[in-house]
């Protein structure tokens, strides 16, 4: 469907502007009042990380007038293989400044605001309602809802995407004229379930992929031109080099943009989400180890089977040494539990603690009493004990 533009025309281009601007301004959909459109708007993105590195990047070469930020994070050096607004030397850095500077660079004629905290319900309203349309490039669950249910209380819109290893998705959610996220997906998926680009992985050249569709519809929005993905879900396999579209319908029973909403103001959306599931936190209350704990084990010749459950590609990256690998999917299929030794004490591992709690909860209930699960996993371990392993 086609919509009418977002925001009103700016008075004027400059000379250095129209100079600048001016293989879209020779576009006929674009043109003059377009370019002046995008001068005019403001446009926030929620992160500076896979996708909002291209997304911020192609917002500022199209001449966004002004650029919000929201990133608390720093910039380490795993990111550098798909966040291309950063660079070597801006390890250690603000998130935040960094994609700053790189803008910047890119068109000075952008004003950028930074918003250098973590998003949540006590923040979200005031800084979404600084902006006339919202990107989002966040990775998880709770953040993702959050963002949906404040631009649908604050009726904006907001141009979507999501990135896993080689699939990426992409939508345009705007409450007033089609459905919302949560139309598409009413209930977050089980703690757990899905894993993390951090779990997981992401081909890096499919953030860029992705995040220049989200601007492409972002510009569309704002200029008033073409049919928006409002109503549509994108997919795209990189593998097969296909993209297919889905057609989404506005839930009348939905949540939050539904004819009776339930939620009707913002919600704990950690707790919604679920993080850990409650059978997970359960087990691991009173059986987490620390890495340091650990080691002495394993200096102590203590009778301890370590399990290190990743995934394959993760373990030959770093390991903790002495564990063996057997994946969490194994576990909750409960194929690996005929395997487990009798005599010895199981101790599970992941990469931060969060599977390996999931874990534990399954051997809680298989009769593994003892069992125990290492805090921060081998994250934590390599911190701590072997700090010249790498981390990922």
């Amino acid at each position: 469907m086609s919509l009418p533009p977002l925001v009103e025309p700016a008075a004027e281009l400059s000379v250095d502007e129209v100079r600048r601007y001016s293989r879209h301004l020779i576009i006929p959909d674009v043109g003059m009042a377009g370019q002046k459109r995008l001068k005019n708007a403001r446009v926030l993105c929620v992160g500076a990380g896979g996708l909002g590195s291209p997304a911020l990047m192609y917002l500022a070469a199209a001449g966004v007038g002004t650029l919000g930020i929201v990133e608390f994070d720093e910039v380490d050096e795993s990111n550098l293989q798909r966040q291309i607004i950063h660079s070597q030397s801006d390890i250690g850095r603000s998130k935040a400044e960094s994609a700053r500077d790189s803008v910047l660079g890119i068109n000075p004629y952008v004003q950028v605001n930074l918003h250098q905290e973590r998003l949540d319900s006590s923040n979200v309203m005031e800084i979404f309602a600084e902006y006339d349309l919202i990107v989002d490039g966040t990775d998880n669950f709770a953040t993702r809802y959050l963002v949906n249910d404040a631009c649908v209380l604050l009726n904006k819109p907001y141009v979507w995407g999501s990135i896993y290893r080689f699939d990426g998705q992409a939508s345009v959610f705007w409450s007033e004229h089609g459905p919302c996220y949560r139309c598409l997906y009413p209930e977050p998926p089980p703690p757990g379930m899905v894993p993390s680009c951090a779990e997981g992985g992401v081909l890096g050249v499919l953030c860029a992929s992705i995040g220049s569709i989200q601007v492409n519809e972002a510009i569309k929005l704002l200029a008033g031109i073409g049919d928006p993905l409002v109503g549509r879900l994108m997919i795209y396999d990189a593998l097969e080099m296909n993209y297919r579209q889905v057609k989404v319908r506005k839930d009348p029973n939905c949540a939050v943009c539904g004819e009776n909403p339930t939620v009707t103001e913002l919600i704990d959306y950690e707790a919604f989400c679920g993080v850990v599931s409650d059978e997970a936190q359960a087990a691991a209350k009173d059986s987490t180890i620390t890495p340091a704990q650990l080691k002495e084990w394993i200096d102590a010749d203590e009778k301890i089977d370590i399990i290190d459950v990743r995934e394959p590609n993760e373990y030959e990256i770093v390991s903790i040494p002495g564990a063996r690998l057997v994946p969490k999917n194994e576990f909750l299929m409960g194929d690996a539990l005929g395997d487990l030794p009798q005599d010895r004490r199981i101790v599970l591992h992941c990469k931060t603690g969060v599977r390996s709690a999931e874990v534990l909860a399954v051997l809680k209930n298989a009769g593994f009493a003892d069992a125990v699960h290492v805090g921060g996993g081998v994250i934590g371990w390599v911190n701590q004990i072997e700090p010249e392993k790498p981390v990922y």
